[in-house]
């Protein structure tokens, strides 16, 4: 299908978040395109609003005929989607991860770009970085962590269950953060950038939207997920991929669930709405330094940071 399409390249030597700002800036088209941007958003943020939750409801319908109907089904779906079994996170980790076909389905039918360039400059998803910037998210955000909690207690019980938590945490944890960042640093970004001229508009709007569309939260809470978006779009910015925003996102999610069923209850961080200053600064600084890593380290890898220039045969893009 996407080879049948008529693809349209971005315009060479643009940053990852200027990647669908397909025309030049003194280019009648160029309002045409900022249009298109915002009128993809919001498709996108209404396919959100239907298709995850259809996805969330069915998943959970089918747990609870595989689990033999124990009980009514509206109780047993209030405790899935409160995390209170693994069957819940299950669900709306996979329908989070819709976000991701959302974003592809987008890129190819309002822009008419391939989906390849969502993964970088490239374009295509740069793996060997990828990685290396998982294992530097690991140690930073966990260093800090462990410094953030510097003489509390660290008892260790973990809640009923915690194994299928486990599993459900390690297989699906990281399509749900990858889905997101494709959507919101990925998709909304590129979509919203040609608005203004640059790439700050896309990065400073989809890190609101980002934001809010993690429901009813306290200040400093909004404060700690706008500033991880800002940070994340920045990285796409510096980096020319999704790659390192989608290493933090992995890590941050894998730990933070991983933490709470050994010490606590999923279901606890799940419901979390509220959170104090020190540890959304706590928060903001773990991802601040793992953001120099990981600029140091594409530098030190000679990554590129925008579209290379015109080339046959690139318009469907490169790479995986």
């Amino acid at each position: 299908m996407v080879e049948r399409l008529a693809l349209r390249r971005p315009r060479p030597g643009v940053t990852y978040p200027e990647v669908l700002a397909l025309d030049e800036p003194q280019s009648p088209s160029r309002l045409l395109t900022a249009v298109r941007g915002m009128a993809g958003s919001a498709l996108g943020m209404l396919l959100f609003l239907i298709v995850v939750p259809l996805v969330v409801a069915a998943i959970v319908g089918l747990a609870w005929l595989v689990a033999g109907q124990p009980g009514e089904f509206g109780s047993f779906s209030a405790q899935a989607r409160a995390f209170e079994n693994p069957a819940g996170m299950v669900a709306a980790h996979l329908g989070l991860a819709m976000l991701i076909p959302i974003s592809f389905g987008l890129m190819l039918m309002i822009h008419r770009v391939h989906p390849r360039w969502l993964h970088s400059v490239r374009p295509g998803l740069r793996w060997g970085f990828g990685l290396a910037a998982m294992l530097v998210a690991a140690v930073v955000l966990n260093a800090v962590l462990v410094a953030s909690r510097w003489g509390q207690d660290w008892t260790i019980r973990p809640q009923p269950g915690f194994w299928w938590f486990a599993v459900a945490i390690v297989l699906t944890s990281p399509l749900q953060a990858a889905a997101e960042e494709y959507f919101f640093r990925g998709y909304l970004m590129q979509a919203l950038s040609p608005i203004a001229r640059g790439p700050w508009f896309g990065i400073v709007a989809s890190a609101a939207l980002f934001a809010a569309f993690h429901g009813t939260q306290n200040l400093p809470l909004f404060l700690d997920r706008f500033g991880f978006g800002l940070l994340a779009g920045i990285l796409a910015l510096k980096t020319g991929g999704l790659e390192a925003g989608i290493a933090a996102h992995v890590v941050n999610n894998i730990f933070a669930f991983g933490y709470a069923g050994l010490t606590s209850t999923i279901a606890e961080v799940k419901a979390t709405q509220v959170i104090g200053w020190a540890d959304a600064g706590w928060d903001l600084a773990g991802f601040g330094l793992f953001a120099l890593g990981a600029i140091w380290l594409a530098r030190r890898w000679g990554l590129e940071t925008r579209t290379p220039p015109e080339v046959p045969g690139l318009a469907g893009g490169g790479g995986v």
